[in-house]
């Protein structure tokens, strides 16, 4: 079983819940602000 414990989080602008880190979004990680597209449209 493969465990992730220490990854970053953050809590996203929109809906409020926390959220982890991504590696897809391991270069732009500062400038994430929200859990997913639907809460980034609906801000």
């Amino acid at each position: 079983m493969h465990k992730k414990p220490h990854l970053p989080t953050k809590i996203c602008e929109a809906c409020g819940r926390p959220f982890a880190w991504r590696k897809k979004w391991a270069r732009d990680w500062e400038q994430v602000k929200f859990c997913s597209d639907r809460c980034r449209q609906k801000r």
